[in-house]
């Protein structure tokens, strides 16, 4: 979905810059917009809410897998300093404590930052109902200001009027082209 919008906004874009140039008399009437996503960023207070919030979520996951590590390193560290001490026996058994720490540092890691991970989610829980907010304010603004294009370079948010969109006559030429 996002790949499509920025497709059209693209197509859009083009098919508007390339009327301008040409000095078209529809391209004169065309009413363009941009957003700039820092300045909407810092200015909406909840944006600035779930970014806090996501930067104290962030900072504990990482503190955890910091707090792990060290375990992990101190366990490793003792058992290089008594390895020549230690029975085959308790060798066996340091080195499988070991191993579980370290599967349970790689189990940790993949939970939280891997593919769909705690991180993955909870960035999406925050900003995802944001975005949308944004998007429907920009498209309210788009309407009420009769503008034809509202666009962002960072986000991929923006508006366009649903006459600009090709894309079926892409597809049609992409198939004509093709058989």
């Amino acid at each position: 979905m996002k790949e499509t919008k920025s497709i059209i906004m693209a197509t859009a874009l083009a098919a508007i810059a390339f009327s301008l140039l040409t000095g078209s008399t529809a391209a004169q009437a065309t009413k363009i917009g941009f957003v700039r996503d820092e300045l909407i960023k810092k200015g909406y207070p909840a944006w600035v809410k779930a970014e806090e919030q996501w930067r104290t979520e962030t900072k504990a996951w990482e503190d955890e897998a910091l707090a792990k590590q060290e375990e992990l390193q101190l366990s490793k560290d003792e058992f290089e300093r008594q390895k020549l001490i230690l029975s085959d026996e308790k060798k066996r058994e340091k080195e499988a404590a070991i191993s579980a720490k370290e599967e349970a540092l790689d189990a940790f890691t993949r939970q939280i930052y891997g593919p769909n991970g705690t991180a993955e989610r909870k960035h999406a829980q925050l900003l995802d109902p944001l975005l949308e907010s944004i998007s429907k304010a920009i498209e309210a603004v788009a309407v009420e200001g009769g503008y034809d294009v509202i666009f962002t370079l960072q986000s991929g948010l923006g508006y366009i009027k649903e006459e600009y969109d090709v894309t079926d006559k892409i597809v049609k030429h992409l198939e004509a082209t093709t058989e």
